[in-house]
């Protein structure tokens, strides 16, 4: 896991659950960054030039530790396979809809790093809404 003074990202390889015609298993970036307080972002490596991005809340990601959360294009919740505890992330699109498993330590060891950069309840901290105001009215 890298640790940037404002961002923590953790590579990770994810197993595709559904659908099953691709491939078995996925590299995965995680990134959190304090710019973006409320958010993971995430980036899927499905082939050797193709890559799939996603973001979704810190929160929804912490949730989906302990109990099926999101009603959205992003579901996250517990489960169980062969090699212990695990996180289901399913991402729904126009195009089409998958599942991934994390282990439920790496996500953990994820967060953890996330909270340590910018603790729950601390997020507004980090927001920079008077940057935002003179970007929104320069258009």
């Amino acid at each position: 896991m890298r640790v940037v003074s404002s961002s923590v990202t953790r590579e990770l390889s994810m197993h595709v659950v559904a659908p099953s015609d691709g491939p078995s298993d996925v590299a995965v970036s995680l990134r959190y960054d304090t710019d973006d307080p409320y958010a993971v972002h995430s980036v899927f490596r499905v082939g050797p030039t193709q890559q799939i991005a996603w973001v979704f809340a810190r929160e929804l990601l912490s949730l989906g530790l302990d109990e099926l959360s999101g009603d959205g294009d992003v579901r996250i919740g517990p489960g169980c396979d062969q090699e212990g505890e695990v996180v289901c992330i399913t991402l729904r699109s126009p195009d089409g809809e998958a599942t991934v498993q994390a282990t439920a330590d790496d996500v953990v060891e994820f967060l953890t790093a996330a909270y340590a950069l910018c603790p729950r309840g601390r997020e507004a901290q980090h927001l920079k809404i008077d940057r935002a105001l003179v970007a929104l009215f320069a258009t």
